[in-house]
């Protein structure tokens, strides 16, 4: 079975850049036909899928981010990363990494206040 795990800064001030981690473990990232999602939950709100990373390390991203997003991999550590630029409060939410939406992570609360 495979697990994820979020790691990075709780709280980032705004405008700055949110910089998240997801370790793989029980499974490799370079697995054919795996595509690796990070999610988001607001405050109050639905989840919404921000982008993702395949097996091949081709990248698609939630057009609402705007070019904000950009999803990476280390293929030595067998985990992918995630960065968010310019970030405001409305970027504040719990975000998680997963594999096809069906493993999760636990999620890490990030918060962006000044």
């Amino acid at each position: 079975q495979v697990q994820l795990k979020e790691s990075g800064p709780g709280l980032v001030k705004p405008s700055q850049t949110l910089s998240l981690t997801c370790a793989v473990s029980g499974g490799s990232i370079t697995t054919s036909a795996y595509a690796w999602s990070w999610i988001r939950q607001a405050p109050g709100k639905g989840l919404e899928w921000m982008g993702d990373i395949a097996y091949d390390g081709s990248t698609h991203y939630n057009p609402s981010l705007k070019s904000r997003a950009s999803i990476s991999r280390d293929m030595a550590k067998n985990q992918f990363s995630l960065q968010l630029n310019s970030v405001t409060p409305e970027d504040t939410a719990v975000y998680y990494c997963t594999l096809h939406q069906v493993d999760w992570g636990q999620g890490i609360q990030v918060t962006v206040s000044a």
